[in-house]
């Protein structure tokens, strides 16, 4: 069974079954029903035209559904809407049903959370640790979701900017979580950036390319995380960062600066220095007060933190570390970072062990291990 092709064709059949007139709750459930009979039937008996396959599957299990129920005025009028047998129309639905997805009747973060779980195929778990919620929170986030839009048309496009967020939302999972959905997101806001004239949105596409160009340095070949200022960056992918950055600069011509593209700023100096002790770490400060300008976010203040550190000094970093909320995720790593750079090397193995308890991931857990382990060791020295 290729699970990969059963995630990628999953948005389109869910597209093809709104579009006809389902209604977005019960046509998942369909669609679930289908991928669940796809898994038992196509090893032994796969179709010729998978998607084809799963679009007349999910339909016939939406109208089985649709029959149960005696209340649906339209039953009559959908049975009849029955797809002829063939194969299923080559477009490709995925971006119209992220716009679906970020419907305005919903909160942006609701949106958010219904199109990566119906769209981008992530479990509930996965959503609430981008969201930094417990998970039970999360799966009743998207529960309401899922009933405010039953029942709704969904022909209404939804505000780009949510688009843009679910987008990358999608890209940070796939790039450092446990399912790899970062092509999908490329593939998805270049499509955005074809069809819709948007700074920000070539603003992300350029952000995207920028840190997905550095993917092959990002971790060691045993798995472990490689911090960016030790990578090999003759790993990186140049064409990835040249396009990226040719596309960033076509977008702050345009004089209309928007989060995305003061992020993608930041990561085109980074890609442009060719040692870590060549960056600009005083611009980057810069494109920070931008970010802070821009979106107040606290994550925001602490990488600018981590940013002032580099440029004006430790001390000045910990000034600037010492004004945020200490339970923001990863401000106990930034931290120890900083006290390791202002010589309190035992202050910062105390930092990063506790740091490595709170992380959100093994991989970062055990990175934050070794700098514990690495700076105690020092110390006995």
């Amino acid at each position: 069974m290729d699970e990969a092709l059963l995630r990628s064709l999953t948005p389109g059949v869910l597209a093809a079954l709104v579009r006809r007139g389902a209604d977005f709750a019960a046509a998942e459930d369909a669609v679930q029903d289908a991928l669940v009979e796809a898994v038992r039937v196509w090893p032994a008996d796969p179709p010729r035209d998978p998607k084809g396959w799963l679009v007349t599957v999910a339909w016939r299990r939406f109208l089985d559904a649709t029959r149960a129920d005696t209340a649906r005025r339209r039953r009559e009028d959908l049975v009849e809407q029955e797809p002829a047998p063939g194969p299923a129309p080559a477009a490709d639905d995925t971006l119209r049903l992220y716009f679906l997805c970020a419907h305005p009747s919903l909160t942006p973060s609701s949106a958010v959370a219904l199109t990566l779980r119906a769209v981008g195929g992530l479990t509930t778990r996965q959503i609430a640790r981008a969201y930094l919620v417990p998970e039970a929170t999360m799966a009743q986030r998207i529960s309401r979701a899922k009933r405010t839009v039953t029942g709704v048309r969904l022909d209404r496009p939804g505000d780009v900017a949510t688009v843009l967020r679910v987008l990358y939302l999608v890209f940070n999972e796939g790039y450092s979580g446990d399912v790899d959905l970062a092509a999908e997101a490329i593939r998805l806001t270049r499509q955005l950036a074809a069809a819709i004239d948007h700074p920000e949105v070539a603003g992300l596409l350029a952000l995207i390319l920028l840190h997905h160009a550095r993917r092959a340095a990002r971790t060691a070949p045993d798995g472990s995380l490689v911090p960016l200022a030790e990578q090999d960056r003759g790993l990186w992918d140049t064409a990835a960062i040249a396009e990226g950055v040719g596309i960033l600069q076509a977008a702050l011509a345009r004089d209309r600066l928007g989060e995305f593209q003061a992020q993608a700023a930041v990561a085109a100096l980074h890609a442009d220095a060719r040692t870590a002790g060549e960056t600009d770490w005083p611009q980057i400060v810069e494109w920070y007060d931008e970010l802070v300008r821009l979106t107040g976010s606290p994550v925001v203040r602490l990488n600018r933190a981590v940013a002032v550190g580099e440029a004006d000094g430790p001390r000045a970093g910990l000034a600037a570390l010492a004004e945020l909320d200490d339970t923001l995720p990863r401000h106990t790593a930034v931290a120890a970072h900083l006290h390791e750079r202002d010589g309190d090397l035992a202050t910062a193995a105390l930092l990063y062990a506790e740091a490595a308890r709170k992380a959100p991931n093994l991989a970062e857990r055990d990175h934050l291990m070794r700098q514990a382990a690495r700076l105690n060791a020092r110390g006995r020295r």
